[in-house]
């Protein structure tokens, strides 16, 4: 895999570095990976990892010590569309746990699985910071809320309807 960022990806990450004094550029790190994850395939892969290591100037281990800390990283291929269940206490008091074995059922994975058609990922998060709206997951860059099984059918039910117009 040929690892390497478009001109216009690399003049993106040349311009989050320059915000930076000499000598800090790993202060760039968390967003240059989320344009790596972004660039390729929605997952950063080691070739990845070491590519933005060596933009970065920094040791890969690093770059692994960050990516594997946080959850909004993948390190393996995920599905189109990622199910983040937040497992924290008031979420887990409000049925989270329910929520994610009904997902888990119904799609026929388990946590951090893909389905084979390569739609869905379910995976756990800890606190996604809307404790009032238990239980609740991130699908892409929005929050669906105040989960129930009919909810999570619906959601499937919409996902799979854009797959298959989106296609």
């Amino acid at each position: 895999m040929d690892v390497k960022f478009s001109e216009d990806k690399l003049a993106k990450v040349q311009e989050l570095i320059s915000h930076y004094p000499e000598g800090k550029q790993k202060s760039a790190l968390l967003p240059v990976l989320h344009i790596a994850q972004e660039n390729f395939g929605n997952w950063l892969d080691v070739p990845v990892m070491d590519y933005v290591a060596e933009l970065l100037n920094i040791d890969p281990i690093e770059v692994y010590e960050v990516a594997t800390f946080y959850s909004m990283y993948n390190l393996k291929p995920v599905g189109k569309y990622m199910f983040e269940v937040c497992q924290t206490g008031p979420c887990m008091i409000n049925g989270s746990d329910d929520i994610i074995k009904y997902i888990g059922d119904k799609l026929n994975i388990k946590i951090g699985e893909t389905t084979a058609d390569g739609l869905f990922t379910l995976k756990t998060v800890e606190c996604l910071g809307a404790c009032g709206y238990a239980p609740m997951m991130q699908l892409g860059k929005t929050y669906r809320e105040h989960l129930t099984k009919e909810k999570v059918d619906a959601i499937i039910e919409e996902c799979t309807k854009n797959a298959t117009t989106n296609n």
